[in-house]
């Protein structure tokens, strides 16, 4: 894979591991599903070796059955892969199970990396239903016994005594949310995925990750549904500028910065195009955070994650 291309960087994890640069976000509605087994088949053929995915998103069952189609065509072996899970606030209590239904769901013994979802715990039963809980009024039933932390906690123990997980982390933590863990366990999570884009640059939240050693993951970086972030002027500036396509741009954001980003996508011709990496300069990389800062918006505001603390959840 050329140096140009954003799938062929890497990022250092504080286990000493290399995470890839670029994730293929897995996340699929389920008019698409009857070709997503192709869509991750795609994208792993095209240069995709990082894939994220969640028992939340249901589709944990394609990409096992494209992951066992993938190895059989001896191309690519489980080792080239890296695979991050997550456990949903339904399984606060039990992340281990929700680990297991996800493993038997990829067809794989371990998963490079396991995610808390969100620092969140919902009402549910062993078997992690129903995933969002709801009262007569529509309103998201929460565990009553629930601490965040405890559920890190049961991942550290999943870390510590079982060849499961290469490491975890934690999604969708606030600067507050991370100092407590830090204060009170003794594993700093690998990564904290978070919305991450030139709309919502998250600086203070950038900068306290790398202080500590995490590195943070973007999801919907370009603005989730109808890809506003594309039209955002600095970003399309720039595509001129480098004579690239502002996703191009966008991808590169991150990875400039020493960011993973995880943009996602059905469209098989487009998931072969890769992404050109361009090496932002540190002046350029700022003009980004400044329009974000000057004109932020948040695209993912989840009815349950409105008290966690992040600005502009609305």
């Amino acid at each position: 894979m050329s140096e140009s291309s954003a799938l062929s960087k890497k990022i250092k994890l504080n286990t000493g591991a290399f995470i890839p640069a670029v994730g293929f976000g897995t996340v699929c509605n389920e008019e698409n599903r009857s070709w997503f087994k192709d869509v991750v088949i795609a994208a792993i053929e095209s240069g995709y070796r990082h894939i994220d995915t969640a028992w939340y998103y249901g589709t944990e069952e394609i990409i096992g059955e494209a992951l066992q189609e993938v190895f059989a065509k001896g191309e690519v072996k489980r080792e080239d892969l890296f695979v991050t899970t997550k456990v949903w606030p339904s399984f606060y209590k039990n992340p281990s199970k929700s680990l297991d239904e996800s493993l038997t769901a990829l067809k794989l013994d371990y998963v490079d990396l396991f995610l808390q979802h969100w620092p969140l715990g919902f009402a549910s039963d062993d078997n992690g239903k129903p995933e969002v809980p709801k009262d007569a009024d529509g309103d998201i039933i929460f565990a009553e016994d629930f601490d965040y932390l405890d559920t890190y906690k049961e991942l550290i123990k999943i870390y510590k005594k079982t060849n499961k997980v290469k490491a975890i982390g934690v999604s969708n933590y606030t600067v507050e949310k991370l100092q407590r863990l830090l204060k009170e366990t003794d594993v700093v999570p690998v990564t904290n995925q978070v919305e991450l884009h030139p709309h919502i640059p998250q600086v203070d939240l950038v900068s306290f990750c790398k202080e500590k050693g995490i590195i943070v993951e973007a999801y919907s970086p370009l603005g989730s549904n109808g890809a506003p972030n594309l039209k955002i002027p600095e970003v399309v500036e720039l595509a001129k500028k480098y004579e690239c396509s502002p996703v191009d741009i966008l991808v590169s954001y991150h990875v400039a910065a020493g960011r993973v980003v995880l943009p996602r996508s059905q469209n098989i011709e487009r998931i072969k195009k890769g992404f050109k990496y361009i090496d932002l300069t540190a002046k350029e990389l700022k003009a980004l955070d400044d329009f974000g800062i000057a004109n932020p918006k948040r695209f993912i505001t989840d009815p349950w994650g409105k008290n966690l603390g992040f600005e502009y959840w609305d």
